[in-house]
């Protein structure tokens, strides 16, 4: 990734904190916690109580009122406990001004604050945490919306959900939603995602911020642990918090049709107010940077705006995922998780020539000598895997099987190789053994495929000789049919494109003989 990409995912700074601050008020504070927290699990319980269908029919009556009154107020004591200072700008939406908040950006499970100013809405939240002791009780009691990682039509049935309720015409309460799916350090509004926005109805965008000089509140994927947060906050005297309920936003027509602009456009409001700009890094890219931090990368190194590029290059998840398993394995030998050209010629065991430097430029897109992860998926997309398809590849292996007896020797394949590279004394035995998966000195068609299958990488390299060999055969047929005066004539001569001037191999793709692989075109003029 360039060095200005904003990572959303890493943790900010902290200082340590006093050792009698923590002595005093940790304690105290868990006391009250605890003592809170089973005032909560009571009531949720007595509101819940008895009550048919949890979760699919709404809370009315005194039961809804109980929540919204007593949960709402020992939610709020419970942060005054912590020690946080909450201040409130803009005006709360009622439930027919905006059925959903959306709420941003999301670093900490201290942003719950909202639910204690809002009258407590329903959430989205994971169903493992409603069998949570007192914690689950206390959440269903919100009758959230709650979302299933071993159901695969957990998302699809999410979205349906929310559709219901928002649509409800004030059946079931207000909906907060953090569109964001994950937690980040609010440096930046990474991409939201369209669950908030697909039921076309108002939204109120709801901002968080907090302004203090240490930070002991945000959650990222590296970092200090839930556990771990809960006692630095805890141990604070005061921790300050800033929340900042923006006008409703009400979609237009456009927006109704396209939940991705709607959600852009809220992201683009949110992120003025806040100050701070917006990218399209995702849940999956924060999966790809641990997973780039696992394989001994930097962890920078897995973010690639996989939504973004995914939809433009059709790509999914699990197959970006293994490429980053090569990237790391090319990348291995060099410090800052980039390839060189270094590593990328050794990978390809092939020497650095101008052909393969042609390739390299190709994939470093912005020029600075390295290509990074993300240039490397958009390189295998875009120039590599649609020439890698099994009429290339089969092209290319009549190519090397210049006696046509069906496999390929190490010779044949010598020649192809330098003559494409333009190396006449390359050395490729390392590169043909590891094709030869058995071992016999001659490569079949199955051999061939499936290495060309798993190193796409090569297939720029054939297909860029072969519509070289075609250009050539288009020439000679030229020549063919004009008159041996034009053939001749310097007018002619000077055509010749100079690509010409390397050595090619001839066989049934480019008929023209093959005695001497390495004789120079000047050579086949005067004949």
């Amino acid at each position: 990734m360039n060095t200005g990409i904003i990572n959303a995912f890493l943790p900010k700074s902290h200082s340590s904190n006093t050792i009698l601050q923590g002595i005093i008020l940790l304690p105290l504070r868990a006391i009250c916690i605890a003592f809170i927290l089973l005032l909560a699990w009571l009531f949720a319980s007595i509101a819940t109580f008895r009550h048919p269908a949890r979760g699919s029919v709404p809370l009315k009556g005194w039961r809804r009122r109980m929540i919204r009154t007593t949960l709402s107020c020992l939610t709020r004591t419970l942060f005054f406990v912590m020690g946080f200072q909450v201040k409130v700008k803009g005006k709360i939406a009622s439930l027919l001004e905006a059925p959903i908040f959306v709420a941003a950006p999301h670093s900490s499970f201290f942003d719950a604050i909202i639910s204690a100013l809002t009258g407590m809405p329903s959430i989205v939240s994971r169903a493992e945490n409603l069998s949570t002791p007192v914690l689950g009780t206390i959440l269903s009691s919100l009758q959230p919306v709650s979302v299933s990682r071993q159901d695969p039509d957990s998302r699809k049935n999410t979205v349906i959900e929310i559709t219901k309720r928002a649509l409800s015409r004030g059946q079931w309460p207000q909906i907060l939603i953090f569109p964001e799916g994950t937690c980040t350090n609010r440096s930046c509004l990474i991409t939201f995602k369209q669950g908030a926005f697909v039921p076309r109805v108002p939204v109120q965008p709801v901002l968080l911020r907090y302004p203090n000089k240490l930070d002991t509140v945000t959650w990222t994927w590296q970092g200090y642990s839930l556990k771990e947060l809960c006692v630095m906050t805890l141990c604070q005297l005061f921790t300050r918090v800033e929340v900042e309920f923006l006008p409703v936003h009400v979609p237009t027509e456009e927006e109704k049709n396209d939940p991705i602009l709607f959600a852009n456009r809220v992201r683009q409001t949110m992120a003025t107010a806040l100050n701070v700009p917006v990218t399209d890094h995702t849940f999956e890219d924060c999966r790809l940077m641990i997973s780039a931090g696992q394989l001994t990368l930097p962890m920078e190194a897995g973010l690639v705006e996989f939504t973004k590029i995914s939809k433009k290059l059709n790509l999914k998840w699990n197959h970006v995922r293994e490429q980053l398993d090569t990237f790391a394995a090319i990348a291995s030998a060099s410090k800052g998780g980039r390839i060189g050209i270094e590593e990328f010629a050794e990978y390809l065991k092939l020497p650095i020539s101008d052909v393969l430097k042609e390739l390299f430029l190709l994939f470093d897109r912005n020029g600075d000598g390295t290509i990074d992860f993300r240039e490397y998926v958009i390189g295998l997309s875009i120039l590599c895997n649609p020439a890698n398809t099994e009429e290339t590849i089969r092209m290319a292996f009549k190519l090397f099987d210049m006696d046509e007896d069906g496999t390929i020797r190490e010779d044949e394949f010598a020649c192809i190789i330098q003559s494409a590279l333009g190396v006449p004394d390359l050395d490729v035995s390392m590169l043909f053994k590891e094709i030869d998966a058995d071992e016999t000195g001659k490569l079949s068609y199955d051999e061939f495929k499936d290495f060309a299958l798993k190193h796409p990488e090569y297939a720029k390299l054939f297909t860029t000789y072969l519509e070289l060999q075609r250009y050539q055969l288009d020439m000679l047929e030229e020549d063919d049919i004009e008159s041996p005066e034009v053939k001749h004539s310097p007018l002619r001569k000077s055509t010749v494109p100079v690509s010409e001037t390397t050595p090619t191999a001839r066989n049934k793709v480019c008929p023209e003989g093959n005695e001497e692989c390495n004789s120079s075109t000047s050579d086949k003029k005067d004949d």
